[in-house]
C-alpha cells in the first residue's frame, strides 16, 4: 500500500485470507513509529482508497488511543500499529497460512 508507505509506514505486508476466513480477503498490515504518525498513516489510506476506489470505511476502531488503528473496508482491513502493539499481537502470526502478497514496485 503505497499510501501508507507514503506516512513513512514500515514493514508493510498484505495479506490474503481469500478461502480462509469469512469476514475479510486481504488484510494490510503496517506499523507507524508514534500516535501522530499512526493517525497520519490511517487518514492517508482513507483519502487515498475515497480518492481511486471511492471507497469509505463502513468503521474505524482505535483512532483516538493510535496503538492500533483498525480500518473496515469491508473485504479489506487496514491495520495500523505501534511497534508494540504489532508484536503483542502478531496477526502474521496468528494468519500465518495466508498468502503473502507482493507488493509491486512503481
Amino acid at each position: 500500500m503505497r499510501a501508507a508507505e507514503s506516512k513513512k509506514a514500515t514493514d508493510t505486508k498484505v495479506l490474503d485470507l481469500t478461502g480462509i476466513t469469512s469476514f475479510a480477503d486481504y488484510f494490510v498490515i503496517c506499523t507507524g513509529a508514534n500516535a501522530r504518525q499512526i493517525q497520519a498513516i490511517a487518514d492517508e489510506v482513507n483519502l487515498q482508497l475515497k480518492r481511486r476506489a471511492g471507497e469509505l470505511p463502513i468503521s474505524v476502531e482505535g483512532y483516538k488511543q493510535a496503538e492500533w488503528v483498525l480500518a473496515d473496508y469491508g473485504d479489506l482491513l487496514v491495520h495500523v500499529f505501534s511497534p508494540k502493539a504489532r508484536e503483542n499481537y502478531g496477526l502474521e502470526r496468528l494468519w500465518r497460512h495466508a498468502k503473502m502478497v507482493e507488493i509491486p514496485e512503481e
